[in-house]
């Protein structure tokens, strides 16, 4: 059995705006916070678009999967996703997760509904081999912080930093592909291997068993 979950990659020069982000938000949040407040940042390397997380599954499962998703989204053609405003999951004045994502404007659109289509195939797919289907609706972001304590104090920052009400413009997350990657938890946190890659119709060529690491 593998812990796994199924995502989109930023490219690297993305990964590196994200970062430059994260420095941003720690330069104006932190000076606010009380000693026993913990902020766990997502490493840079590890910042993706979850499209789907599968939980435990048996290896087995995993050629069937990548064939599934090469069905269901192989002929989808790439679409982009701009990363216009930061957010805060659930409640801004007490975030447990800290995100940057797509404006509301945005969400209401055509592309949206695009992206929501892509992940609802994705989710057909992995019902056909037994998955439970995600009965949340899907919002495309990605997590730079999780908030481990001091949620409050946290979101009081936020407000006088006026940092969730400020407009971005760092370019666009480009729904290209979809990754399998294996999720194992080590003493230094997890570790990220990424099996397979399934590229939509302008994305490139399909790749197969991949095994790369992110520490």
């Amino acid at each position: 059995m593998i812990r796994a979950f199924l995502a989109v990659e930023p490219s690297q020069e993305l990964r590196a705006e994200l970062a430059l982000v994260q420095q941003e938000l720690k330069h104006r949040i932190e000076p606010e916070l009380k000693r026993d407040t913990r902020i766990s940042w997502v490493q840079p390397a590890k910042i993706h678009l979850t499209m789907k997380f599968l939980g435990d599954m048996d290896e087995q499962v995993i050629d069937p999967l990548q064939r599934a998703l090469e069905q269901a989204i192989g002929n989808r053609t790439v679409v982009n996703v701009p990363l216009e405003r930061l957010g805060a999951f659930p409640r801004p004045h007490s975030p447990r997760v800290l995100w940057i994502g797509p404006s509301e404007n945005w969400e209401r659109g055509a592309e949206a509904k695009r992206v929501t289509e892509i992940h609802g195939a994705i989710e057909q797919a992995c019902e056909g081999l037994s998955f439970l289907r995600e009965t949340k609706p899907f919002s495309p972001h990605l997590t730079l912080a999780r908030i481990k304590a001091g949620e409050r104090h946290v979101g009081a920052a936020l407000a006088k930093g006026g940092v969730l009400d400020r407009p971005l413009s760092l370019g666009s997350l480009a729904v290209e592909s979809v990754v399998l990657m294996k999720s194992e938890l080590k003493p230094t946190g997890s570790v990220y291997t990424k099996l397979w890659e399934v590229r939509m119709r302008g994305g490139g060529q399909v790749s197969s068993l991949l095994a790369e690491r992110a520490p």
